[in-house]
C-alpha cells in the first residue's frame, strides 16, 4: 500500500534517511521489495518538529502528489531542515483520489499520524465511522482516505490523553462496525502517531497478518559492531528509526516488530520499548 519512516533522536537532516541510505524511502517509492505494491508513486509527505521547537508546538509539513523520486522540493527541504523527530511517507493509492489532502502524514494541533494498509470495504463502513467522529473534529477533515478517518476517530476516542488506549478503542470500534455491516477483517496496517515528543507505532490487523514493520537496533550497538561504516557516525546514541521495511542490508541493523504490538519511542538513550497491542487472550 505505502511505505513510511518515523525517526526520533538527535536532530539530523531527514535526507539522511529518506534519500541517502541504500534502501531509502525515496528508493522504496520506486522499488519496494516487501510492499504489496512495488512502486509507491502516488504522492508523498514529510512532517517534522523543528530543532528547538517549543513542546506542544505544531509540526511543519509538506505534501505533494508528485512521485517522491521526481520532486526537487522534497530534496531541498530534506537537506535544509534539521529535526529530532519526523515522519515521512510515500503513497500507493488504494482507491481514494490522488490529491494533496490525501497524502500522509496528517496533522492536528501538535499531532502527526500516518498509516500503511487499508480498511477493507471502507466505502461500506465510511458513513458509520465518520458519524462516530466528534462533531468538533469533523470539519477539520480535509481528504477522503480511510487513514484520515482513523486519525479523527482516534482523536475522538482520547488520542491526546492516552494514545495506546485510544488506538485500541478506535480499531475495535471499526471492527465492530465491520461486523455489523458484514465486512470481514476490516483493519489492516501499521500506524504511527506522535505528539512531538514520543512516537507510538502500531502493527495490527484483524486477521493477524499485518503489513511489515521494523525498528532499528540500538545505535551504540551498531556503531560498535561496524566501526568502519562512516554513515553510522552521523547518528547520535539516542537515534531510533521505525520503518515499513529496512533502509539497509546491513545484518542486524533492523529487527521486525511482532504482530499485534505497539512500539514506543521516547527521548533518551533507553527510550525504546514494545508492548502487546490487542492480542487475543
Amino acid at each position: 500500500m505505502c511505505r513510511w519512516v518515523a525517526y526520533s533522536g538527535e536532530a539530523l537532516h531527514p535526507s539522511t534517511l529518506i534519500l541517502d541510505t541504500p534502501h531509502s524511502l525515496v528508493a522504496q517509492s520506486l522499488d519496494s521489495p516487501l510492499g504489496r505494491e512495488t512502486v509507491n508513486g502516488d504522492g508523498f509527505g514529510i512532517g517534522w518538529y523543528p530543532k528547538g521547537a517549543v513542546p506542544g508546538a505544531a509540526p511543519a509539513f509538506f505534501r505533494s502528489i508528485e512521485p517522491a523520486w521526481h520532486d526537487e522540493n522534497l530534496r531541498e527541504i530534506a537537506h535544509a531542515v534539521e529535526s529530532p523527530l519526523f515522519f515521512a511517507h510515500v503513497r500507493a493509492a488504494a482507491g481514494p483520489p490522488i490529491q494533496r489532502t490525501n497524502c500522509h502524514p496528517f496533522r492536528h494541533e501538535n499531532w502527526l499520524f500516518m498509516h500503511n494498509g487499508a480498511l477493507r470495504d471502507f466505502h461500506t463502513m465510511q458513513r458509520d465511522i465518520e458519524l462516530a467522529v466528534d462533531p468538533s473534529l469533523y470539519t477539520s477533515r480535509q481528504g477522503t482516505t480511510d487513514s484520515e478517518a482513523v486519525f479523527h476517530l482516534a482523536l475522538s476516542r482520547g488520542l491526546r490523553e492516552d494514545p495506546i488506549a485510544a488506538m485500541a478503542r478506535t480499531l475495535r470500534e471499526i471492527e465492530e462496525i465491520g461486523a455489523r455491516l458484514s465486512v470481514p477483517h476490516p483493519v489492516q496496517g501499521t500506524f504511527a502517531v506522535s505528539d512531538g515528543s514520543t512516537v507510538w507505532a502500531f502493527r495490527y490487523s484483524s486477521e493477524g497478518r499485518s503489513r511489515t514493520l521494523f525498528h532499528s537496533e540500538e545505535m551504540a550497538t551498531l556503531q560498535k559492531a561496524y566501526p568502519d561504516i562512516d554513515r553510522l557516525r552521523v547518528f547520535g546514541e539516542g537515534a531510533r528509526v521505525i520503518v515499513s521495511e529496512p533502509l539497509t542490508d546491513l545484518p542486524g541493523a533492523f529487527v521486525e516488530v511482532p504482530e499485534s504490538t505497539v512500539v514506543i519511542l521516547e527521548p533518551g538513550e533507553d527510550g525504546y520499548r514494545e508492548e502487546p497491542f490487542l492480542r487475543a487472550a
